[in-house]
């Protein structure tokens, strides 16, 4: 199986590191001095290890900044920040062929979320996911499997992967069938080490890991603080709270009933501490923030669902302004 990285930075990287080693034909595509890393000296992965110390190696896959040099594959996995995708996307034709499918392993919910989802919606697009409707378009959403990342990693240096704890990629089907490019994929990252559980729901794992995202990502952006400096704040706690109960009343309108209560959700994002979530990452990289996907994309499902998202919508756009800028 030829399987290709879209975006190899922490998180693609890692992936396509652990494939690598696995003896599998992988490719990356990546860009600036981390690509330069790779090429000059090859990917190295530091894994944590069960005794505290650390697993680390180094492998020599692909890697180019050109789809066009990396050729036709099986599957692709795309691990690339959401608002880089639809500029991207015209570009990955020459690394698709007749059989090709990938994985949208990517925060939010995604541009194919209502194809084959069989509900009242079923088949329509979301504007904020994808605007021009350049993802439909070039990623058709028949090739496409749904993934969720619990898999935190980071890039210390160029060339250089750092994963954290957790190692897992879920997969699903939209239409939650256990297709035979489904579970080929899913045996691949068994592999080469990941846990690549297969479910036959997808959407409500994208959900629960957006719960939380939705509500702290923007929030940690306006504030500057950290995951446990929010929830441990009153005030903040209770903005988070009214956007996960909005939130909540979409998803279920939507026939996705998500696990444990609010409170639980914002205890599990405390106990992560002092984390800064990716979007304020972005804000302090001067980076493109996932704004849209992860918290645009819930006022817009509430608008389709007659359901009010006040909190939501005055958060989200003081988030759009803090980017505009930034």
């Amino acid at each position: 199986m030829k399987i290709a990285i879209i975006g190899a930075g922490a998180i693609g990287g890692y992936i396509g590191g652990m494939l690598a080693r696995a003896g599998f034909d992988v490719s990356l595509l990546a860009r600036g001095a981390h690509l330069a890393a790779i090429q000059a000296k090859g990917l190295t992965v530091e894994i944590p290890g069960e005794d505290g110390g650390i697993d680390r190696f180094t492998v020599n896959p692909k890697a180019s900044d050109d789809p066009a040099k990396l050729g036709s594959q099986d599957a692709l996995l795309i691990t690339v920040k959401a608002p880089a995708l639809p500029d991207l996307a015209p570009r990955l034709k020459p690394m698709i062929g007749p059989d090709t499918a990938w994985v949208t392993a990517m925060n939010g919910i995604p541009y194919w979320y209502f194809y084959r989802q069989g509900g009242t919606h079923d088949g329509k697009q979301l504007l904020s996911c994808d605007p021009a409707g350049t993802l439909w378009r070039d990623l058709p959403p028949e090739r496409a499997i749904g993934g969720v990342l619990w898999l935190p990693a980071s890039v210390p240096e160029p060339g250089l992967i750092r994963r954290g704890r957790g190692n897992r990629l879920s997969l699903g089907e939209p239409d939650g069938s256990n297709s035979a490019r489904v579970q080929a994929i899913a045996a691949a990252l068994a592999k080469a080490g990941l846990e690549a559980p297969l479910r036959g729901d997808i959407r409500q794992e994208i959900w629960h890991k957006l719960w939380g995202n939705l509500s702290f990502s923007p929030l940690a952006v306006l504030t500057l603080s950290t995951l446990g400096q929010l929830a441990a704040d009153p005030a903040t706690r209770g903005v988070a709270r009214a956007m996960m109960v909005e939130a909540q009343a979409v998803a279920e309108a939507l026939g996705v009933q998500l696990p444990g209560s609010v409170e639980e959700r914002i205890d599990h994002s405390a106990a992560i501490g002092a984390h800064k979530p990716s979007m304020l990452q972005d804000l302090e990289a001067h980076r493109p923030m996932e704004i849209e996907s992860i918290t645009g994309v819930i006022s817009e499902l509430g608008r389709m669902t007659g359901l009010a998202t006040p909190t939501i919508d005055l958060v989200l756009a003081l988030a759009r302004r803090r980017a505009a800028v930034n």
